[in-house]
């Protein structure tokens, strides 16, 4: 029997900005020249992407009026990995709390004393005590649940996490497991006027999301996704394509233009192998969720299937809020879940360092 994705709860920090702003304080922050700055526009008008949030309030100011930032010459003092850390430790527990708070609100009658494993995913933050031990205080969670923390995996931890839920479902029937993710992307912000960094901080934002996975035969919801089988491929020979390192201010992010091709060249070979793994046929997939790395990321996948399947989801989903990492995929299936695809079988990716795949096929209940 397999684990049922019964419900997905979602949030974000309060600050919106819009690409504009967002660019605004780039151009500013970079110290551009006028062509330099005529090139960072144009990507962000390519971007796919409209709005982002934050828990920093600094991203729609361009002239030195900012709270976390320096305003000295080039944002300096410029905010240290110490300094972030103490934002993340403060501002991810608050938004975890308010994806459960979502997740409750579609979950009529959840039990959180019900709740008998928690798995935490994060790539933007680490501290101990953490942020699992934080949860089980500030939800009231049961003392002796049993917890798992997915650090530093990037855009496909949820991936895991739903693989490990699914795993103990499988060996204890009457398990109840919390999921829940946050990242912080924006505070790790880098200064330095490169390509690289243009790209990064023209695309992440934060986000968090709570999901429950129950047995299949004891759900007590009415809709979900089965999780009905997974698969990962590991492309060594591309493990410098995407990759995050702790600096002295902050994680300094490496993501190359090369990764969509990547994508575009391996993805319906991957997809292959988890048919076969699933018994199924292409033809018996009806949609599909992607991880809204980038508007490239997603114009490739549709490339690779003939523009057979609809993105509409994962490109609103990036559309609305930027890649929030390893929470994007939540956000993605919680629409796919609120129009009931009870029987439709959703195959789902997720890409990130390594190069990883991961992939999943999830049917509606």
């Amino acid at each position: 029997m397999n684990g049922i994705l019964s419900a997905i709860g979602t949030a974000n920090p309060d600050n919106c900005f819009s690409q504009d702003q967002i660019l605004g304080f780039m151009t500013a922050a970079h110290q551009l020249t006028a062509n330099n700055s005529s090139r960072l526009e144009k990507l962000y008008s390519l971007s796919g992407i409209e709005y982002r949030h934050s828990v920093l309030s600094d991203f729609k100011e361009t002239c030195r009026n900012y709270s976390f930032f320096g305003n000295g010459e080039g944002l300096g003092p410029f905010p240290t990995t110490a300094q972030r850390g103490l934002i993340y430790e403060t501002e991810a527990i608050k938004l975890c709390v308010k994806a459960v708070d979502d997740l409750k609100s579609q979950f009529l009658g959840l039990d959180l004393n019900s709740i008998s494993h928690l798995i935490t995913v994060s790539c933007t933050g680490m501290y101990a005590p953490g942020l699992d031990i934080d949860l089980v205080e500030k939800l009231h969670l049961r003392k002796d649940i049993e917890r798992t923390c997915i650090n530093f995996m990037g855009c496909y931890g949820a991936f895991n996490a739903l693989k490990i839920a699914n795993h103990i479902c499988k060996a204890e029937h009457s398990a109840k497991v919390l999921i829940v993710c946050v990242e912080l992307c924006t505070l790790h912000f880098q200064k330095e006027d490169t390509l690289e960094n243009w790209v990064a901080n023209s695309l992440f934002a934060d986000g968090a999301s709570a999901m429950i996975v129950e047995p299949e035969e004891t759900h007590s919801s009415s809709t979900g996704f089965k999780l009905k089988s997974f698969h990962a491929e590991l492309f060594l020979e591309k493990r410098n394509e995407m990759a995050w390192h702790i600096g002295n201010t902050g994680y300094q992010m490496r993501l190359s233009s090369r990764v969509a091709k990547t994508i575009k060249r391996k993805i319906r070979g991957v997809t292959d192998r988890l048919l076969e793994k699933s018994t199924l046929n292409l033809d018996d997939i009806s949609e599909m969720a992607v991880h809204p790395g980038g508007r490239r990321i997603l114009e490739v996948c549709d490339e690779a299937f003939d523009n057979s399947f609809c993105l509409k989801h994962s490109s609103e989903v990036l559309k609305l809020h930027g890649n929030m990492s390893s929470v994007s995929i939540s956000f993605v299936l919680k629409r796919f879940l609120s129009e009931h695809q009870s029987g439709k079988n959703i195959a789902s990716f997720a890409f990130g360092p390594g190069l990883t795949f991961e992939t999943m096929i999830l049917e509606g209940v």
